[in-house]
């Protein structure tokens, strides 16, 4: 079964959204991410996607009493990304709750920091963020694309031992018109040891169906639910 992920995006202390990335295009939700987080729980969800915005811009972990608050005071499980950039900031992530953490720009600048992380913590802690616009890794906050291909990316760290990516085409982002499909096709049939997680321009319940058919390890919702276009209700048959 394809695990549902729920995001929370976070600046200010407040539950957001952007639109492909760009801070500049932002829609505040909710005042209480923790309200939100008890939200997606009663309606059966167990995985939950945390991102520090702030901490991003920051290269420092920012809303790390947030995650505590979530942690605490539910049973899900997080997996938290926004400004890990040490091993200090991994080290007060997983202090504040997280059960996973994602390791985004860092990953492309700095391989070998991760590549230690995935065996000092294990490949089922660290996820490997595979941000994308075209065909190649998007770097830079999403703002510019690099020249290394998203296909070669994941292939190279199945080889240095990670296994679990979250792979996000930054043009799907907050746009609700549906996820790159082709793409996760081509990835899981090409890269078939990696766990993938689709992200971006999950949009409806359908969506879902064929990610799950194509062999996703899990897809993160976020515009969607909180614009109402997948109810919360309706994801009971994927969460049961």
């Amino acid at each position: 079964m394809m695990e549902i992920i729920p995001a929370i995006d976070i600046i200010g202390g407040q539950c957001v959204r952007l639109t492909e990335g760009d801070f500049a295009q932002q829609t505040t939700y909710d005042s209480n991410p923790l309200e939100v987080a008890k939200r997606f729980e009663d309606h059966g969800i167990k995985r939950l996607h945390l991102v520090d915005l702030d901490g991003a811009r920051a290269k420092k972990p920012v809303n790390l009493a947030v995650l505590e608050s979530i942690a605490t005071n539910t049973r899900l499980s997080i997996d938290f990304g926004g400004g890990l950039q040490s091993e200090e900031a991994l080290t007060q992530a997983f202090d504040a709750g997280a059960s996973q953490i994602t390791a985004g720009s860092i990953a492309l600048r700095e391989p070998e920091t991760v590549k230690s992380w995935l065996q000092k913590y294990g490949a089922d802690k660290i996820i490997i963020g595979a941000d994308y616009k075209g065909a190649n890794i998007a770097i830079s906050a999403w703002t510019e694309e690099s020249s290394y291909p998203v296909q070669d990316f994941i292939s190279d760290y199945v080889e240095t031992g990670a296994k679990l990516f979250i792979c996000t085409d930054v043009s799907k982002d907050g746009k609700l018109q549906g996820p790159s499909l082709d793409t996760y096709r081509h990835l899981k049939l090409t890269l078939p040891d990696a766990e993938i997680i689709a992200s971006g321009g999950v949009t409806t319940i359908n969506d879902l169906e064929v990610l799950q058919e194509i062999g996703m390890k899990g897809a993160i919702i976020g515009k969607a639910i909180y614009e109402g276009t997948i109810q919360l209700k309706d994801l009971a048959r994927f969460v049961c």
